[in-house]
């Protein structure tokens, strides 16, 4: 699969013909190719159902808990189809589609553009995703956990209360957090690097997003200003120049310890099917969906029950993975 160049997907943030700085100019400022590390080999193991999952997966442990799979019921088809409103990276949104698919709705997806605010500002009132849309109400919602109380509560959906309630395990949670610089370092460059998302097919989407998604160590304030002179934020210019290093520097150190992390949950996991003792549940919808991202990244080596975790709820959900194409 032919990708676009970094440099050619970020470009200049400038169209000024006197500026005497691009942060793409140079070759060593432009990351046209990810380096890749051999000390991380990926074993052929495990064929996924996704149509975005690739057939060579690192397989490290095995799952010895046996668990049943959700028992998916009949498909609903509405007169009026559904409508949610997303980005394709977005775990929120993410929530609400898995959710979806679990309880087989057949519904609409809207994809929007990064840097578009007047579409779900006109639906909503301002700048947000998920939005959900029951046209045959002229409902219109926002939030992924209600929304998806909204649906396992309405008969029209399909059986109520398919979707056990959150278990509140502080286990994941703490876990998520330990990873999260990790991730936001390894995933963000690499959202607008493939140029295949949906959210990011223009220059203004990719734009959008790099000026207001921090890569670490900097924090929000430093990155985007307060809109005082004291605090104007990093220059776009800079910003660009810092996603281009980001793409270009050895994934090598940071997979290692991500690795090391996946086996770390592994472990946490109750089963292929679902993450937590009883059944699948809102932990599932809240967990996988923030897990489906890594699989943009290139040379992860997945343990045997997380990455069966991964396929099952891909396909149970229908929400597709990147594997395919991972940076």
């Amino acid at each position: 699969m032919k990708l676009l160049t970094f440099s050619a997907l970020l470009l200049s943030c400038t169209t000024s013909t006197t500026s005497a700085f691009s942060p793409f100019a140079t070759p060593s400022s432009i990351a046209t190719t990810v380096k890749r590390s051999s000390s991380s080999p990926i074993s052929t193991t495990t064929k996924s159902p996704s149509p975005f999952h690739k057939k060579n997966h690192a397989v490290l442990h095995a799952s010895t808990t046996e668990a049943s799979p959700f028992v998916q019921g009949p498909r609903i088809v509405r007169d009026q189809l559904p409508i949610v409103y997303v980005y394709d990276h977005c775990p929120f949104c993410v929530r609400v589609r898995l959710a979806l698919g679990i309880k087989n709705v057949k519904h609409n997806i809207h994809f929007l553009q990064n840097d578009d605010v007047s579409t779900p500002t006109k639906l909503i009132g301002k700048k947000i995703a998920p939005i959900f849309a029951i046209p045959e109400d002229d409902f219109i919602m926002g939030e992924s956990l209600d929304i998806i109380a909204k649906v396992d509560s309405d008969e029209r959906f399909g059986t109520t209360g398919q979707i056990l309630p959150s278990t509140s395990r502080k286990d994941l949670k703490a876990w998520q957090k330990s990873v999260q610089t990790l991730l936001r370092t390894l995933q963000r460059p690499r959202y607008v690097a493939t140029g295949l998302l949906p959210e990011f097919q223009q220059l203004d989407g990719r734009h959008a997003f790099i000026k207001n998604h921090q890569l670490p160590p900097y924090e929000k304030p430093e990155w985007k200003g307060d809109g005082t002179d004291e605090n104007p934020g990093m220059s776009m210019e800079e910003k660009l120049k810092l996603y281009a290093e980001a793409m270009s520097n050895d994934p090598a150190p940071l997979l290692e310890d991500l690795n090391a992390k996946l086996i770390e949950l592994d472990d946490m996991i109750y089963s292929e099917h679902h993450c937590s003792e009883g059944g699948l549940s809102m932990d599932d919808i809240d967990l996988w969906s923030r897990l489906r991202s890594i699989t943009i990244i290139k040379g992860v080596q997945w343990p045997t029950k997380l990455r069966a975790y991964m396929d099952n709820l891909s396909a149970l959900g229908d929400v597709p993975l990147y594997d395919e194409m991972a940076l």
